[in-house]
């Protein structure tokens, strides 16, 4: 016997075509998940930004970086490490998280613009099936008791509509949704305003000494990191200087705090605002100064000593306050002077500046109290070439790749020179002498202009405003029925709630109702 079977056609599986594919990848991008990971995602493309030099902000320490780890950087430097937030891979997560986001919103805001305009749907036929429910009967006419009913639940900020004769249907908490929305437009705000700040906004740092002016200029900064977008000629001309740096630090032992920490900083200059007149101002930690071109911040202060080099037939060849970085509390700083005017060889001096200093054998030179009560020049003196290949470094270090250490007089072989102010030290071989003339202070400045702070603020408060309102608002609908009592002149009342999500807080939501119309009778 056999059996003859029928072959089943292939299944056939739609294609989507390039349509289909591409509002799949559209409904991908725009929904909430990959805005979450997108944002995750722009988080954690910062962390490079914060751990490896940027050029933007200090060249001289990334061509360094560089230089220490050649094969490491030569990779990072062709990720975009050390220029992350202008790399296309970083431009590329922000556009889409914008993209996101505004995705997300649209049609959101659509939905809820529907929602507002629509009616709270009808009260179902069995409100005892609901998770809140409550019923009781009271005196009065069914027309009275539901006009009361409708006066209880629009004194509790419902929405109220009735389908018909016996009903009322009631809803509130739109601001939990309009919350949301906030939110996510006050995130797009928040990227908005970044991007004017990068794109159009500059950050300048420089450090100024006492009786030194500054003029607003691209060359007098020190470090000057622009936006894409910024004319860096195009800078107001306004003027700053620095007339006095008045630092108090903590002199008590016991009592007030810690020995030696500072007090209170304040620069007194003389704000020259273009085509106005000079002003006295005054520049804070926590009170920056107002050019309308830039807020200056004072960020940093130390010390500047005067330092002037001459050659061998007395002819100045460097003079002028040196700052030197403070390394710890106690204002341990180190500098370098270069004297590229030296001859027959460059000359370059490195060491410490210590406001009351002491050298020992355990320590080094370093120093006791922040204060200058005895301050002191330590110094080793250099020869050769200052800036090997032309590579940028930092002012405050010496480079001695390509040079060679003075050898001392007493037949060490690092010369080594002590200095307090007033002293001049001879240098060996007919080289001239180095003078410590006197100590002068000297203040950090930023000056940063961010023309997307002020909206970037505001949408930062909105997204707080908003957080909060979608998670304190509850969404919650309440139905009423109404309907004669068993004897005359009664109601009985059956009121139901259902909330959105989940709401403990519902049962006392319809008992409060009920409250509510018993204080009305």
């Amino acid at each position: 016997m056999s059996t003859s079977t029928t072959p089943r056609p292939d299944v056939v599986q739609p294609r989507l075509g390039l349509v289909g594919w591409l509002r799949w990848t559209w409904r991908q991008l725009t929904s909430m998940r990959t805005a979450l990971f997108l944002l995750l995602l722009l988080a954690v493309g910062a962390i490079p930004g914060s751990t490896f030099p940027q050029r933007s902000i200090d060249s001289a320490r990334t061509a360094q970086w560089l230089a220490d780890n050649p094969t490491t950087g030569k990779v990072l430097d062709a990720l975009g490490f050390f220029e992350v937030y202008a790399s296309p891979w970083f431009a590329a997560i922000y556009l889409l998280l914008f993209v996101s986001l505004i995705g997300c919103v649209l049609p959101r805001t659509r939905i809820f613009w529907h929602q507002l305009r629509s009616r709270p749907p009808r009260a179902p036929r069995r409100l005892d099936r609901l998770a809140a429910h409550r019923r009781t009967e009271v005196e009065g006419e069914p027309e009275d008791v539901r006009e009361q009913l409708r006066v209880a639940l629009k004194g509790r900020r419902y929405r109220v509509h009735a389908h018909d004769d016996e009903t009322l249907s009631a809803e509130k908490g739109y601001l939990r949704e309009a919350g949301n929305l906030v939110f996510h437009v006050a995130l797009i705000g928040i990227l908005v305003g970044v991007a004017v700040g990068h794109l159009f906004g500059w950050r300048g740092d420089v450090i100024v000494p006492e009786g030194e002016p500054f003029a607003n200029t691209l060359s007098r900064y020190d470090t000057f990191s622009p936006g894409p977008w910024v004319d860096v000629n195009d800078l107001e001309p306004w003027v700053l200087a620095l007339d006095r740096l008045d630092v108090e630090f903590e002199t008590e032992t016991k009592g007030k705090g810690q020995f030696g920490a500072p007090r209170d900083f304040e620069a007194t200059t003389t704000f020259t605002p273009a085509g106005g007149q000079p002003e006295q101002r005054s520049v804070r930690v926590n009170g920056p100064l107002e050019t309308g071109d830039g807020t200056v911040f004072l960020l940093g202060n130390g010390y500047a000593p005067r330092i002037t080099v001459r050659d061998a037939t007395g002819t100045e060849l460097y003079s002028e306050p040196t700052p030197f970085l403070p390394q710890d509390n106690n204002y341990t700083s180190v500098g370098a002077v270069k004297v590229p005017g030296a001859v027959p060889q460059q000359l370059g001096f490195a060491g410490f500046f210590l406001p009351t200093g002491v050298i020992d054998s355990t320590s080094g030179p370093h120093s006791i109290f922040p204060d200058a009560l005895d301050p002191q020049l330590a110094l080793t003196a250099f020869e050769g070439e200052l800036f090997p290949g032309g590579r940028p470094q930092s002012v405050y270090a010496l480079d001695t790749e390509k040079m060679t250490p003075l050898a001392g007089t007493d037949g060490t072989d690092q010369l080594r020179i002590l200095l307090k102010p007033g002293q001049t030290f001879e240098l060996p071989g007919g080289r001239g002498s180095i003078t410590f003339d006197g100590v002068e202070r000297f203040a950090g400045f930023s000056v940063r202009t961010d023309p997307g702070k002020l909206f970037t603020l505001i949408s930062a408060m909105a997204a707080l405003f908003g957080l909060v309102a979608s998670l304190v608002v509850r969404r919650r609908r309440l139905f009423v029925r109404v309907s004669p009592g068993e004897s005359a002149g009664r109601t009985v009342v059956s009121v139901g709630g259902l909330a959105k999500d989940d709401d403990e807080g519902m049962g006392d939501e319809v008992a409060a109702v009920l409250d509510a119309l018993e204080g009305a009778r």
